[in-house]
């Protein structure tokens, strides 16, 4: 019988498969190295299994013991099919930035997941990097793994990876390009290819807020290029000892609206389902076509499924709420599409002024249209409210009408932006569509400006 004895067997061998329609305006092959076809669904579960296997064989991880790891995610999914098939048990440390299906099928497996903050500096304590440390040092018999530093990571590449990109080519392939997070896989693929051919391009993909390409041109490491972003996976906000700079020829960075549009359209134009860092490396190739030759052959490594990101890149609501979405915005009713199906938020004349402020507090939001038998009749905003407030401390327990400024215009749902826009002044600070159903949706100045492209 031809069988693997456990799943952590059918890790590798992941096919290359030529893009076909995303890549026809460049002039040469382009073939993708498949990495979800792991069964952790992550190019992360060779070198997991890797740093598990050389931990056991030199001592750091002993039998019964706690695996300790920071990740984005696919790494722990790697780890944690390890943990289950030699009987570890495993401690996940994630960012809140991570999408809730890698949280979620992080627990299914049998790990246990702590989230920490995104945007703090990576030495602030509550830093999924600190956090990993101090739980390392206080969980008896664990082992940190420590997967930015852990040299078992360019290991698995440059022993994997980087020969089956070769004998899947016959050895021509030309150009390599994938998003580097922890630089494992581009500098032990890079290392391997350039030893079998020295003339292989390594091409490297950063996203904006990560320190990596600057650094790699200038040699400087600029703390002001570090700011939050979407993307997951790839940039970092330090250096890890993994990345082998010397091995990389050229970084090229992609913003996240690209990643997130580029995931997509690996999807229905090649019917290959991969998560937003994919989206980058395509993209990321695609920025520098005018270096490569109709003789090239390029390999462009894809490092997850698109699976772990249903509610996020493949969700038509989150990328409109980030403008991520390519839709002509010309009328009111396409000006609302973020919050269409939410009511409106109203109060009535004779409700208190504090009712307004707890519904300014619950929705998160900053002016209310006031209604009373009749229709429209008025309207309050923060501003208003703060005024009144200093005049009259006792302002709370007394009725909206009392403090309430002018109705906002009414337009219909086909009235154009330009002409909306126009209403909203420093007096105006919003604007009422009425929709074809009789309902009324609320635009206000944020929403004209999020409709700028």
């Amino acid at each position: 019988m031809n069988y693997a004895k456990n799943i952590l067997e059918t890790i590798g061998n992941t096919p290359l498969v030529q893009l076909n329609n995303i890549v026809k305006d460049l002039p040469c092959k382009v073939y993708a190295k498949v990495e979800y076809f792991n069964p952790g669904h992550s190019c992360k579960d060779r070198m997991a299994l890797q740093m598990v296997e050389d931990a056991e064989a030199d001592g750091r991880l002993k039998p019964g013991g706690t695996i300790i790891e920071g990740t984005s995610g696919n790494t722990g999914m790697g780890l944690a099919l390890a943990a289950i098939v030699k009987g570890y048990k495993l401690i996940c440390v994630i960012t809140d930035k991570q999408s809730k299906e890698k949280m979620d099928i992080l627990r299914a497996v049998g790990a246990k997941v702590v989230v920490c903050p995104t945007d703090v500096e990576p030495t602030d304590p509550r830093s999924y990097y600190s956090v990993s440390k101090r739980l390392a040092e206080e969980t008896p018999n664990s082992w940190y793994v420590n997967q930015y530093d852990n040299p078992s990571n360019t290991k698995a590449n440059y022993t994997q990876t980087g020969p089956e990109i070769w004998d899947q080519t016959n050895g021509k392939i030309t150009h390599f390009i994938v998003g580097v997070g922890t630089g494992g896989t581009i500098s032990g693929v890079g290392k391997f290819l350039k030893e079998q051919n020295p003339n292989v391009k390594i091409w490297g993909v950063d996203t904006y807020g990560s320190v990596f390409k600057k650094y790699h041109e200038t040699g400087i490491f600029d703390e002001n290029e570090i700011y939050s972003y979407v993307t997951e996976g790839i940039g970092e906000d330090i250096l890890p000892k993994n990345v082998d700079f010397s091995v990389i020829d050229h970084f090229t960075k992609v913003t996240d609206k690209d990643a997130a549009v580029f995931c997509r359209k690996l999807a229905l134009e090649e019917g290959i389902f991969v998560g937003m860092s994919s989206g980058s490396a395509i993209k990321g190739l695609l920025q520098m076509k005018e270096q490569l030759k109709p003789d090239d052959v390029v390999v462009v490594l894809f490092h997850d499924s698109g699976s772990r990101y249903i509610a996020k890149i493949f969700n038509d609501d989150w990328m409109r709420e980030r403008g991520y979405l390519d839709e002509e915005i010309k009328t009111g009713f396409d000006l609302i599409q973020n919050h269409v199906n939410k009511p409106l938020v109203v109060v009535r004349t004779e409700e208190l002024v504090s009712h307004a402020v707890d519904r300014m507090r619950t929705f998160k939001i900053s002016q209310i249209p006031v209604i009373d038998a009749t229709g429209f009749v008025g309207s309050v905003n923060d501003t208003d409210l703060l005024q009144a407030y200093l005049q009259n401390s006792e302002v709370a327990d007394m009725p909206i009408k009392k403090v309430m400024g002018k109705p906002y215009p009414v337009v219909s749902q086909n009235t154009n932006v330009h002409e909306i826009a126009k209403l909203i002044t420093k007096e105006n600070n919003a604007v009422l569509v009425a929709l074809e159903n009789g309902k009324h949706h609320i635009i206000t100045k944020y929403d004209i400006i999020d409709s700028i492209k």
